[in-house]
């Protein structure tokens, strides 16, 4: 097995019996690829970094601002109203918790401790939840919540779904995604983006997810890393990459 030992990030230990703590993004990292979840979490060989997207968490901070204002006051934010969105922002005052260091559930039949980090939470006058994500684009395409890409989201916000649930909260199946997308059709830049928000509700289903977490259990707790996918494209360069460097 591959000596790992001078990472510094906690890895699994099969032979532990303390709680693992399990990302959000983990699961979907599990879902896309078993054999990189498994160097990843197992072995600590991560995937290379990418830079930061600099203009998506300026567009994320600025949202947040601006639905706090709303959430502050107690009232809706006009795009809710312009939706027909009876809710206003959620203010209990845990969410700077569960924005920063995310909210979490210890998930005692696979002894993970499941967290995530949400965007913003909005409350109905039943008390009722709603999960909503932020998400910044730049598209002439009409926005959808169709094709793969938008699959990888939609299973984000179950996640929070199940964990906002899992911790006693009243969870509607319907999430929201606030899309600020840049718009392209202006003349000149002129030193500055202009976005059109849009909101996209969707019904969510976390059925899954217990599933999926026993599923990265068993797959954490063999000493045989699995197979890659054939989807993968950091496999698959490794693959060839092998096949070059062995010719």
């Amino acid at each position: 097995m591959y000596n790992s030992t001078f990472m510094s990030k906690k890895l699994f230990n099969p032979e532990s019996d303390d709680p693992f703590k399990l990302s959000r993004t983990k699961i979907e990292e599990f879902i896309e690829c078993p054999r990189c979840f498994y160097l990843n979490v197992r072995l600590g060989i991560s995937h290379p970094s990418l830079p930061a997207f600099s203009l998506n968490s300026a567009v994320d901070t600025l949202l947040k601002k601006e639905f706090d204002i709303h959430r502050a006051n107690g009232e809706q934010h006009p795009l809710m109203k312009t939706y027909g969105i009876d809710a206003v922002p959620y203010d209990n005052g845990k969410l700077k918790e569960w924005r920063n260091k995310g909210i979490s559930f210890h998930h005692k039949e696979t002894n993970f401790v499941v967290f995530g980090k949400v965007d913003d939470v909005w409350i109905g006058k039943s008390g009722e939840i709603f999960i909503v994500d932020y998400k910044a684009t730049s598209t002439s395409q009409a926005i959808t919540l169709d094709g793969d890409q938008k699959d990888r989201i939609k299973r984000e916000v179950e996640v929070y779904q199940w964990l906002f649930r899992k911790n006693g909260f009243l969870v509607s199946d319907i999430a929201y995604f606030v899309f600020c997308n840049a718009n392209r059709d202006r003349k000149a830049f002129d030193g500055k983006l202009e976005f059109d928000v849009k909101i996209l509700p969707y019904k969510g289903n976390d059925d899954w997810v217990e599933e999926k977490l026993k599923e990265m259990k068993e797959c954490l707790m063999k000493d045989t890393i699995p197979s890659p996918s054939p989807n993968c494209e950091y496999c698959r360069y490794i693959e060839r990459s092998w096949e070059v460097l062995r010719s």
